[in-house]
């Protein structure tokens, strides 16, 4: 087992991982902000909403990771225990990408979309934290489910996915950070389902560029309808150190 996977279980086994500290911090401030009436808010015009797009099409790596059975699970738990629920899932995913070099786009309700600046183009180092990255989300899910029985919280059970393509950077004018548009995004999202509870499946475009890299085994399983002859190809990563 290498010591880059040995450094990132010591963390993810940290009282500094589970630690949400600052953000529960900042949510309890924004809660005893005023808050406006109906009357008050202002909604802004359509001419508000501008987006821009990058002409420059580059290839990344993309993640996707996502709650399984939310839809229950949140119509069992009140608002305030439901909020903990949450934030320790996204806050714990979250650290887990800034730690292998990735950048989380955003959250789509219960789902954290990310990615690879260093798999720029295919980066053998970027690819290699990418893969990792999936591997550690699956490894720390006893340990996140463990901590939300103390808080007498459901366990936790999530699906993890990534692919590998040319996307494009967008921009809008009512915020300062970026989103990415492209096949990889779209392909993580639908690939997900294909994953069993806690699992890493990546999409074939990512496989054929990740094969030459020993440390990992890809499994062939399921594939997904995308609309095209074949069904696209799905594979299921566990590492070589296992």
């Amino acid at each position: 087992m290498t010591s880059g996977i040995v450094e990132i279980e010591n963390y993810i086994q940290s009282k500094e991982f589970l630690d949400h500290s600052n953000s529960n911090g900042s949510l309890q401030e924004t809660a005893l902000a005023p808050q406006k009436t109906s009357m008050e808010r202002e909604i802004p015009s359509t001419s508000d909403y501008l987006v821009s797009f990058s002409t420059n099409a580059q290839s990344y790596c993309v993640g996707y990771v996502d709650i399984v059975n939310s839809t229950k699970i949140s119509a069992s738990l009140p608002t305030s225990e439901l909020s903990q629920y949450y934030e320790m899932f996204l806050n714990s995913m979250s650290k887990i990408v800034e730690k292998f070099g990735g950048k989380v786009i955003k959250n789509i309700g219960d789902c954290l979309l990310f990615y690879f600046p260093n798999s720029v183009n295919g980066s053998d180092v970027g690819l290699a934290s990418c893969l990792d990255c999936g591997l550690a989300m699956s490894n720390a899910q006893s340990i996140i489910s463990e901590e939300m029985v103390t808080r007498k919280l459901p366990k936790l059970n999530y699906r993890i996915s990534s692919d590998f393509g040319k996307v494009i950077r967008m921009n809008n004018s009512l915020s300062s950070s970026i989103d990415l548009i492209g096949p990889p995004v779209n392909m993580c999202a639908k690939i997900n389902n294909c994953a069993g509870k806690n699992d890493f499946v990546i999409g074939n475009d990512l496989c054929q560029v990740t094969k030459k890299l020993k440390t990992y085994q890809f499994a062939e399983i399921q594939g997904v309808d995308v609309g095209f002859k074949y069904p696209y190809p799905v594979y299921r990563v566990s590492s070589s150190y296992r």
